[in-house]
């Protein structure tokens, strides 16, 4: 009964993996701009990525390997292998190690939040102290190597990061009926589509289902387990769901205002909370920063170790190679506050021709019985996986379009 019921596992490390600084800013710009009228396109994202981590999940436990060994398997092609393993490595490699700055910098942010500055100056340098102890207490988790350790911290802040976001929206008191709607009825304001499309971007990321895949098979070992697999992916996704929800509703208290980034968040609540507001705040979004700075190099020490067929240990040299130089390079950008924008823009190209890529590929693989036997996918996933390739394709699009500045 326990193992059947309880909130642990891999999905919750990939609720830990969404829901970062990016997650939290794009939240709060969307309830500050337009209140709970976006909250349906948050749903949309939940939907949509419980339906494509659950092929991923069901995958790695069916095959009891990771998702870029199975892709690298499957193309017969060598031109092919060759191409969609060089654009998986740069894709998630590069545009992790280049995201993982703001995933310490967001870290630090929510620390800053709570009053403690960490300024540190070296010369004419000046480092901020926190992105190191950041980096540094993401390096000796990920070192330890151990997946139930690994769980257990992640389990316990996106708990923590829960309850602060949840307790400010409820504190916020807002219109439930107008909540709901805004839930369930989509609607299109004005200005609206890119933040629409932002939102199902910041939920449905290439990295997770790479992620998931592994990690399922350090949780689990067959497919006797597919069904907790399954709940614990539905449950971990939705709770990663409603905390992004509770970041818009907690925004929307101060539709209006100027707010340009979640930091800014806790300035504009505290006529409602008053010197509590940074607590809240300044906690949430310390555990997101934290959460995604663990994970982000971890998925990519597996997309690596899947590309370029090395054995499965996650204790290797090479594995902690890999996550270790994103965590520096994570670690040294966020301190010395540069913004790394033209790696950046090349992760979000590469993401952009990823995302439907491999979300093709999932509903491909997830339908191949000499793959997965009786585990392929029903009538009903083959149908909401194809809106969903649909959905995913024109972010990817919107993605290209946007850096090239076409839209």
């Amino acid at each position: 009964m326990k193992k059947k019921y309880s909130i642990s596992g891999p999905g919750v490390l990939i609720a830990a993996a969404f829901i970062g600084p990016g997650t939290v800013t794009t939240c709060t710009i969307t309830g500050a701009s337009f209140g709970f009228t976006l909250l349906w396109a948050m749903v949309l994202s939940i939907i949509a990525t419980i339906v494509l981590q659950e092929m991923a999940a069901r995958i790695g436990l069916v095959t009891n390997t990771g998702l870029a060994t199975v892709i690298r398997s499957q193309i017969k092609n060598p031109t092919v292998r060759i191409l969609a393993i060089l654009l998986i490595l740069s894709a998630i490699v590069i545009g992790n190690a280049a995201y993982e700055a703001g995933n310490i910098s967001g870290g630090v942010l929510g620390i800053k939040a709570l009053g403690a500055s960490g300024v540190v100056e070296v010369g004419s340098l000046t480092f901020n102290g926190w992105s190191i102890g950041i980096g540094i207490l993401a390096a000796i988790i990920l070192y330890i190597g151990s997946y139930k350790l690994l769980e257990r911290i992640l389990v316990g802040l996106v708990l923590f990061m829960s309850i602060a976001f949840l307790i400010t929206a409820i504190a916020t008191k807002p219109d439930i009926i107008a909540v709901i709607k805004g839930s369930f009825v989509p609607s299109f304001p004005d200005e609206s589509i890119l933040t629409i499309i932002a939102l199902v971007g910041t939920t449905v990321v290439p990295y997770n289902l790479f992620l998931h895949a592994s990690l399922v098979t350090e949780k689990w070992k067959g497919t006797d387990d597919l069904p907790v697999a399954k709940k614990d992916t539905i449950v971990a996704v939705t709770l990663g769901g409603l905390v992004s929800m509770a970041i818009i509703i907690c925004a929307a208290a101060i539709q209006g205002q100027d707010i340009s980034n979640a930091a800014d968040l806790a300035k504009s609540l505290e006529p409602l909370f008053g010197e509590y507001a940074r607590y809240f705040v300044g906690v949430g979004l310390a555990a997101a920063g934290l959460t995604s700075a663990i994970t982000a190099p971890l998925a990519a020490a597996y997309v690596v170790q899947g590309c370029l067929g090395w054995d499965k240990n996650i204790k290797s040299t090479k594995f902690r190679l890999v996550w270790g130089g994103i965590l520096l390079l994570g670690i040294f950008f966020s301190s010395l506050s540069y913004s790394p924008i033209d790696i950046i823009k090349f992760a979000q190209v590469a993401n952009g021709i990823l995302l439907p890529i491999i979300a093709g590929y999932l509903i491909w693989m997830a339908n191949k019985k000499q793959l997965l036997g009786r585990y392929t996918n029903t009538k009903w996933q083959n149908i909401l996986s194809i809106i969903i390739w649909f959905i995913v394709f024109g972010l990817g699009m919107r993605s290209i379009f946007k850096v090239f500045g076409l839209i």
